[in-house]
């Protein structure tokens, strides 16, 4: 795909609205002595050539009017804290996915890699616990981590592939009490009964489910995404 470039991206004073209301919200709702903070989006890009970067710099990545530019770096005060947000690996980043898709029909080329990190700069007297308790309030860790400043080599992404899979060996032999043993040990949001009825469709099978399938089935059993899967 080629080389990462890196490029940040800042509202200019008076547009920075949203870094505003952030630290606004810090000071009031944590009671956090901020005196400054600034937010930059990051974009890592992999997959374009130099003029296309160029021209989707001030079309795509920012707009020339409100936004300032940083190519690679960006400058902040020594006694600035710095640290960064992104998602966790394999969750939808639609901000992401738009630029990447914006890009492609500004090119009418390839679709890039593009991933996004928000950055946080803050400016006061805030001690080292003041930042754990700021970053535990920003960062949401069911689908979000703090992100690292290194830039990476390239952002195609790797999964480990598990050697073995965990069947439930037994399931199709449980009694009532065992099923709803099962569902609790599981934490499932199916109902027991739900349960139930999986069993008996593997028993047809003549064969114990992988913990793969149970989980797969208990996603899409749920209220929201059942009337579309099953329904139909």
């Amino acid at each position: 795909m080629g080389d990462v470039r890196r490029v940040y991206v800042e509202k200019r004073p008076g547009f920075d609205v949203l870094a505003g209301g952030i630290k606004k919200d810090l000071c009031e709702n944590l009671g956090k002595n901020i005196l400054a903070l600034r937010m930059l989006y990051r974009y890592d890009v992999e997959g374009m050539q130099d003029e296309e970067f160029n021209k989707a710099l001030n079309s795509v990545f920012s707009e020339p009017a409100v936004d300032e530019i940083f190519l690679e770096d960006f400058v902040y005060s020594d006694g600035d804290k710095v640290f960064a947000v992104e998602y966790l690996p394999g969750q939808y980043d639609q901000h992401a996915d738009s630029a990447a898709q914006c890009v492609q029909l500004l090119t009418q080329g390839i679709l890039p890699n593009v991933h996004v990190a928000r950055v946080y700069v803050l400016s006061g007297q805030l001690t080292d616990s003041d930042m754990e308790d700021i970053k535990s309030y920003i960062i949401n860790p069911v689908d979000s981590r703090e992100a690292s400043f290194e830039k990476p080599e390239s952002l195609e992404m790797t999964y480990d592939i598990p050697k073995d899979v965990m069947i439930l060996e037994g399931f199709c032999s449980l009694d009532k009490d065992g099923i709803r043993d099962m569902h609790k040990d599981l934490g499932l949001a199916m109902h027991v009964d739900d349960l139930a009825f999986c069993q008996k469709y593997f028993q047809s099978e003549d064969r114990d489910p992988s913990i793969t399938e149970i989980r797969v089935i208990d996603t899409y059993w749920s209220d929201h995404c059942r009337h579309t899967t099953f329904f139909n």
